[in-house]
């Protein structure tokens, strides 16, 4: 059995991995999926002050005070920002990553750095204008969301504190030594800020790559196909 830990996306929330808790029990792994702060259920603290490392910290004090280590990170898009961090700062309670179409950060990097420039571009004009400068509105769903499925997330989905995409971060190298995987989705019908992080990935020694047919959110639209991959990953892990 794996301890799995989530390190969500933007604008999302723990909440929106509820579909993945049963079928990775069911493969015989835990699954745990905070929050970060200003966000889902803890929406009511947002404020312009969040950033990069308060969510960060937020993974970090989850690792604290529930003492997990040997863990497998898992960084679904955003959130590979996040899970890189933490990697990097305590890479003792760490056994592997996988970065769920994800941003891969190196040292210095900033989401909107490693965006597309017109993605970024198009993302600071929607702050200045309907954001009072300091937050974004959710963005377009994947397009195997289902109608039904959308009806559900959009009143769930929160507007996104964008100094955490405007942070750079900072590593140390202390996660340098921590290998995994990366899952890259291929169901995209815009611009894919993720397939230059795929390649990233393919140049790292000792990590794996693999592709998925679904859209940017398989938690949610292909839950048992991910769990099955996921299941994969972690024993390949598991025997070296």
């Amino acid at each position: 059995m794996a301890t799995i830990l989530v390190c969500h996306g933007a604008w999302s929330g723990g909440w929106s991995w509820k579909r993945m808790r049963g079928p990775m029990a069911a493969r015989g792994h835990e699954l745990l999926t905070p929050t970060y702060t200003g966000l889902g259920e803890r929406s009511h603290l947002a404020s312009p002050a969040i950033d990069l490392e308060t969510h960060v910290a937020d993974i970090l004090s989850v690792l604290e005070y529930e003492d997990l280590g040997d863990l497998v990170l898992l960084g679904h898009s955003y959130g590979g920002m996040v899970a890189t961090a933490v990697a990097d700062r305590a890479p003792e309670r760490v056994k592997s990553l996988i970065y769920l179409d994800a941003f891969v950060p190196e040292d210095g990097d900033s989401v909107l750095e490693i965006r597309p420039a017109s993605q970024a571009e198009r993302m600071r004009e929607i702050v200045s204008r309907l954001g009072d400068g300091w937050r974004l509105p959710p963005q377009d769903l994947a397009p195997d969301v289902t109608p039904e499925d959308a009806e559900w997330l959009t009143p769930l989905r929160n507007w996104m504190p964008f100094k955490a995409f405007l942070q750079r971060l900072r590593l140390t190298g202390g996660g340098a030594g921590i290998t995994g995987a990366y899952i890259h989705c291929t169901r995209k019908t815009d611009e894919d800020p993720f397939a230059p992080m795929a390649a990233r990935i393919r140049a790292r020694s000792g990590w794996r790559v693999y592709e998925m047919d679904a859209g940017h959110t398989p938690n949610i639209t292909a839950p048992e196909a991910l769990a099955d991959l996921l299941d994969r990953i972690i024993a390949g892990d598991s025997v070296g």
